[in-house]
């Protein structure tokens, strides 16, 4: 055997194969098996078991704690799964999206804290509604993203303090009684499957809350300090810390303290950037803690990283102890194989590697090696389990090819996010050309994406692609030649410009990072509101037209498309005296998280359960906009009906041509099985517009039918170009045949 052959024989042995080997052997099987197991009952802490002193000294609360704690239950989890056959039956190498988007196609992205129960229900409780779930089907819903459900915040002594981050600061793995009980979570989970759905959970790779695994790890308990980024302070050099104000647990460093650290040794320093920064509340990543005693008498102060708030300590990744990943699967393994949840969403999964730079230089904490691999784990194990992942985190273009590559099945898409925004605000669409361009170019698919509308977060604006790794790249916009830092600060203006300010004063800048507002609320001021007052029903019917627009754009392309309760009922902003103790210490946000009642369980209803005000909704609850063919959710049915008729979730995107009028965008596409061309063409601004559209992938004689109104357009001439006229705010779903 030549040295070529031996070669070529290891290749063969060692390549992935391109058909898994529950494809090839067992084609009409269910796509994945589910392994499964019980936690231990998690009920809430008896009288009995708080005795003493809440101190490390007591062996009573260190036990407690430890009961509590998310990394015992992890270890109670992988047990029950370890030496399975059943974790060895689903393919889990590689990220498959078709297969994520084929069984999920399209979205609901609830928040707990702004749904509308039914009386006497629970949230969980009322999405395991099958009246729910039946007007969901009929609008073409296939899957509910829950969003955080689990137990978060903290604990003080025995007490459970509240959750600093809309619940993602999750502290155990049990269901937060606010929310229901994991048997409606298992409930919820079995109607959607009657109703040809999935429930799709979430993970929180990059930081708990300050719950029991962080009291214990401040002890020094066992490995528990091993699953968070933390470092003991030696008492000689307590003298660098700030003092911890009474009241308080910890407190931020200031960058003359963190430069002092890391100076001394302790710590790796600044990092790329600093999320939520606020003069004098975070000036740094890095908190300091008071000192704490631990089970062998011994105080200790530590310093812990935080990315996000204070209350939000990272987690290690590459601790000799493995505590943070086995913590990490261990929330995964309950969510999948206990509760019954068909995916997960990855939050702050972009921020698992940090490592120090050379003198001068931040340490190097985004886009690092440790985060792609750590990710690679996660998504691995969920699909071993028969699940898949999305990672909704604003990333580079390429550092989202990366995850595409290695780590999770689908990718949120802030890429084109703020960028069809500001196509909307400016009737203009070369900056989401540009966008929606470079990702083709750089291998990004669109069909490993998901587009959405409204979330519970801000209108993105970071630009990261831009303002970050490109920086310094020249990019033609209008002609000139401009850097990527210049072209996102020019966008972010025009954002700020036309969305914010006293010409829209119902939206808000959240910090650096993006608009607090509604999709309906952005129509509003895109169309030149300076108010949210007295709508007429004219206005009504543009802000529905454009809305409908937006939603034609995430939906009749490749990947996921998402929305949420906002998006259905047209909520508006709440003014900011409505939620004053929410957004008093400044994250605006809470304005765009009104209370919403979906299916008018509560007509009379002033809040939510939780206690979010209920907004002014431009479109009504589901049952009665499903009874006007001319409502926005009977708009939305027709246009899911012909994104699933032409397959569009699965295509793949072949082209972004240039167009004649700045207000248009074309998307092209070959239909998933068929290989047909379909070609999805947008008019952003609010008057007609028309001209030849022309790709390389029309063929001269091809005649053009729109799905979406079943008229025929045109045929395709000579030169490859198709002419189309659209009125303000509308959309072709082209559909073209010999």
């Amino acid at each position: 055997m030549t040295h070529e052959q031996a070669a070529a024989g290891d290749e063969n042995r060692h390549g992935p194969t391109e058909i898994t080997y529950s494809e090839q052997f067992y084609p009409a099987r269910p796509l994945s098996l589910r392994p499964r197991t019980r936690l231990r009952s998690q009920e809430q802490a008896q009288p009995h078991e708080r005795t003493g002193d809440p101190i490390g000294t007591n062996p009573a609360y260190v036990a407690w704690l430890r009961r509590h704690s998310m990394l015992q239950d992890a270890r109670d989890l992988s047990v029950q799964l370890s030496g399975q056959g059943s974790m060895w039956q689903n393919p889990f190498g590689r990220p498959n999206p078709k297969a994520a988007v084929s069984r999920a196609p399209v979205w609901f992205t609830a928040y707990p804290m702004s749904f509308v129960t039914r009386p006497g229900h629970s949230f969980l409780g009322t999405l395991a509604d099958p009246a729910l779930w039946r007007v969901f089907a009929d609008i073409g819903i296939r899957a509910v993203h829950t969003g955080p459900v689990k137990y978060a915040g903290g604990v003080s002594g025995w007490e459970a303090t509240p959750s600093v981050d809309g619940h993602f600061d999750r502290i155990s793995t049990a269901i937060d009684q606010a929310f229901g009980t994991e048997d409606e979570f298992r409930r919820t989970c079995e109607v959607a499957a009657e109703h040809g759905g999935t429930v799709i959970d979430d993970i929180v790779p990059g930081h708990t809350g300050k719950g029991p695994d962080f009291r214990l790890a401040e002890m020094n308990v066992d490995d528990y300090p091993g699953i968070y980024h933390m470092v003991q302070i030696a008492p000689e050099d307590w003298y660098l810390l700030p003092p911890v104000q009474w009241g308080h647990d910890s407190v931020n460093l200031d960058a003359e303290a963190e430069e002092a650290l890391e100076k001394a040794g302790y710590i790796i320093g600044r990092l790329q950037r600093v999320i939520f920064h606020d003069p004098g509340v975070k000036d740094t990543n890095w908190s300091a803690t008071r000192p704490v005693t631990g089970p062998d008498g011994v105080a200790r102060r530590w310093v812990y990283l935080h990315y996000f708030k204070e209350g939000q300590p990272t987690i290690n990744w590459l601790d000799p102890s493995f505590a943070g990943m086995r913590l990490v699967i261990g929330d995964a393994l309950h969510s999948l194989s206990d509760l019954g949840s068909g995916a997960l969403r990855l939050d702050a999964n972009g921020f698992l590697g940090v490592e120090k730079s050379a003198e001068g230089l931040p340490a190097w904490s985004e886009g690092h090696p440790l985060s792609e691999a750590a990710n690679h784990l996660i998504a691995g194990m969920v699909r071993k389990l028969g699940g898949f992942t999305f990672q909704e985190l604003n990333l580079t273009i390429d550092d989202i090819k990366i995850t595409s590559e290695a780590g999770a099945d689908l990718s949120y898409d802030f890429v084109n996010r703020p960028a069809y925004h500001h196509a909307l605000a400016t009737a203009d669409t070369e900056f989401l050309r540009l966008t929606l361009t470079i990702a083709l170019e750089r291998g990004v698919a669109a069909a490993g994406l998901v587009h959405a509308l409204q979330n519970h977060d801000e209108l993105t604006y970071e630009l990261v692609h831009f303002a970050t790794l490109h920086k310094d790249d020249l990019f033609t916009y209008h002609g000139v030649e401009v850097t990527g830092e210049q072209l996102a600060e020019h966008i972010r203006a025009e954002l700020v410009q036309t969305l914010t300010g006293p010409d829209a004063p119902y939206n808000a800048i959240f910090t650096t990072n993006g608009i607090a507002s509604t999709t309906a609320s952005v129509i509003a001021a895109a169309l030149g509101h300076t108010t949210l007052d007295n709508f007429s029903p004219q206005d009504v019917r543009e802000i529905k037209r454009a809305h409908l627009l937006l939603a034609m754009f995430n939906a009749l392309q490749p990947g996921v498309f998402s929305l949420s309760g906002w998006d259905l009922c047209g909520l508006l902003t709440l003014p900011r005296e409505r939620v004053e103790p929410l957004v008093a210490g400044g994250d605006t946000r809470w304005i765009h998280r009104a209370a919403y009642d979906l299916m008018d369980y509560q007509p009379d209803a002033t809040a939510s359960g939780s206690g979010m005000p209920m907004g002014d909704s431009l479109y009504g609850g589901l049952p009665a906009q499903l009874a006007d063919p001319d409502s926005f959710a009977s708009r939305l049915k027709h246009l899911l009906q012909v994104r699933e008729a032409t397959g569009i979730a699965t295509a793949d995107q072949l082209d972004i041509p240039p167009v004649p009028h700045p207000a248009l965008l074309a998307m092209v596409h070959r239909l998933d099985g068929t290989g047909r061309i379909q070609a999805t063409v947008l008019n952003f601004g609010s008057t007609p517009a028309a001209g030849a559209v022309a790709s390389e992938h029309f063929q001269p004689g091809w005649r053009a039918h729109d799905a979406l109104t079943g008229r025929e357009v045109g045929v395709v001439d000579d030169m490859r170009a198709m002419y189309v006229e659209l009125a303000g705010h509308d959309g072709l779903c082209l559909v073209f045949r010999p």
